[in-house]
């Protein structure tokens, strides 16, 4: 595919409205980079109180302190006025909201209408692919596209230099890839939807064992340990699943997976720390207080790992950790008593 931006126009009156849906960090943070790229952007959230005050005071305060919304974007409490016009849509909302936001649009579904999200996960308490839960309620001739990549909302928010990979059908991936590539943000194209789409889930599991290695105190030399063998994980699951080993090297894989285990911008990772100093996952999530991704999905992750007779010792780990059947240090007492292995086949 050519690299995004090839063959970028710049927006104009005739282009639709962009409805980015979710109202979170994330979808906040992708609206605004939207908007200042000259694009009329409609924010939609569940609650309209909130929407209301990010009307009033042009700003989401509680989610994205600090950044002004631009002139362009406007907050609308009604999905209805959100889909008005054949508004391009951009889904942003954790995965547990995914598939029921799907089911408050299927009425209002035009066909031939793309749909793009910034979700990271798998389907709420299931195994499958968000693309897949697409196609079961809104139809398999959907044109999809998926953005990921290593992208802190409060970075994308403040203009700093951040790249992304958009992948899916051809046509709606270069929209989005050449809406999104502006200023200091770059969009690369892919063709590889379900090599992103594990990339940008499972990388999340990683960062809550690197969270809980560096709350242990094990040193630098654990932690690029644990995220090389954690990419060997989500390469071989990504592999059994149908994606392509150069899709787990990129931005997708390795640029999202470094960046998630080793800043503490990262929720999953923060997480990782809480429950290494003791905290009960309750008491952590609550400190939290946005989605932690890797909490379902490392359940997730661990189910599809027995099913296709993949190997995810890292991610087990977690999983039992989540579930209150083993301490941090058991955990990584597992880990280190696993018999000795090749790194690569053949050796």
């Amino acid at each position: 595919m050519p690299r995004a931006g090839a063959s970028s126009r710049p927006p104009g009156a005739t282009e639709p409205p962009l409805a980015v849906l979710g109202a979170g960090s994330w979808g906040t943070a992708l609206a605004v980079h939207l908007a200042r790229g000259g694009h009329r952007v409609r924010l939609w959230g569940r609650d309209p109180v909130h929407l209301g005050r990010l009307a009033r005071e042009r700003a989401n305060a509680r989610y994205l302190p600090g950044v002004a919304l631009p002139e362009g974007l406007e907050p609308v409490a009604a999905l209805e006025a959100a889909l008005a016009g054949g508004a391009e849509v951009l889904v942003a909302v954790p995965s547990a909201g995914f598939a029921p936001l799907l089911e408050a649009l299927r009425p209002l579904w035009e066909a031939g209408r793309a749909l793009a999200w910034a979700t990271k996960g798998f389907e709420h308490g299931g195994e499958r692919l968000l693309h897949e839960v697409v196609a079961e309620r809104l139809g398999a001739a959907v044109p999809v596209a998926v953005v990921s990549g290593p992208s802190f909302a409060a970075e994308v928010a403040a203009g700093l230099p951040t790249a992304v990979t958009v992948a899916g059908h051809p046509e709606a991936a270069r929209a989005w890839a050449r809406r999104l590539h502006h200023g200091a943000f770059r969009a690369y194209l892919s063709d590889d939807l379900v090599g992103v789409e594990v990339g940008g889930a499972v990388k999340n599991v990683m960062a809550i064992a690197a969270g809980v290695s560096d709350g242990l105190g094990f040193g630098a030399n654990a932690r690029a340990a644990l995220v090389t063998r954690g990419l060997a994980e989500v390469t071989r699951l990504g592999l059994a699943l149908g994606g392509r080993r150069e899709t787990f090297m990129g931005l997708a894989g390795l640029g999202d997976l470094v960046l998630t285990c080793t800043d503490d911008q990262s929720r999953n990772r923060r997480l990782g720390l809480a429950l290494a100093r003791g905290a009960a996952l309750a008491e952590a999530l609550a400190g939290i207080g946005q989605a932690v991704e890797g909490v379902a999905t490392a359940a997730a992750v661990r189910r599809l790992g027995a099913r296709l007779g993949v190997e995810m010792p890292i991610c087990e780990q977690v999983d039992r950790l989540l579930k209150g059947r083993c301490s941090a240090q058991e955990a990584v007492q597992a880990l280190l008593a696993r018999s000795q292995k090749e790194e690569f086949a053949g050796f």
